[in-house]
């Protein structure tokens, strides 16, 4: 399957986009980079989530909420701002707890945005995370023992210094060493990685 950033790609992940500068202020080129890091972090965090088998049947659990059944992809344009980060502030308690202040300030000091933006942003993602996952589990029948297997090929990533970077991130506390890193990731694909970076594809096609 498409991995989470071919959706930047797509119309629902330009409306997400439109949504989210539009909630923020920020420029559409600013809130797609911070999605490119953003949402491998969520779904990474997920999947250290899963490791434990509580941690996996929890998250089981929310995916068979109606509300994660994949209806969101389709009527994100009909969406509030506000309905959306709602929602995603809760997901993102349960998924990320208090490293969500790390990755914001993480993400916030590589693209020189404004934390309180890059929260936002995060939370409107997070919906749209769920949305795809619960409607890929309906589809392939997945349970709970099936979802780090599911959330790897989402993450969609082969290079195993960006799944530990990932790691890395979800670890870190905002100091500017990680903040180096996290800027390379970014601009990976504009230096002849040729799709080797987790976001090279993205941003290089934008």
């Amino acid at each position: 399957m498409a991995s989470i950033l071919d959706l930047l790609n797509t119309q629902m992940g330009e409306e997400l986009v439109k949504k989210a500068s539009s909630k923020t202020s920020e420029d559409k080129g600013k809130v797609t980079s911070a999605l490119g890091m953003a949402l491998p972090l969520i779904l990474g965090a997920m999947k250290r989530n899963t490791k434990d088998p509580e941690g996996a049947e929890n998250l089981d659990k929310a995916l068979q909420s109606e509300k994660h059944n994949g209806d969101v992809l389709n009527n994100l344009e009909e969406k509030d701002a506000e309905e959306l980060t709602g929602e995603g502030s809760k997901i993102l308690n349960h998924v990320l707890g208090s490293r969500q202040i790390g990755i914001s300030k993480t993400i916030a000091g590589a693209l020189n945005m404004d934390e309180t933006s890059v929260n936002k942003i995060l939370e409107m993602a997070a919906p749209v995370i769920m949305g795809l996952l619960g409607q890929q589990k309906r589809k392939d029948n997945i349970g709970a023992s099936g979802l780090s297997d599911l959330l790897g090929s989402v993450m969609g990533s082969n290079s195993s210094h960006d799944q530990s970077l990932v790691e890395t991130l979800l670890d870190a506390d905002g100091d500017g060493s990680v903040i180096d890193d996290v800027a390379g990731m970014v601009l990976g694909g504009k230096k002849g990685k040729k799709g080797g970076s987790l976001l090279g594809g993205m941003l290089g096609g934008k």
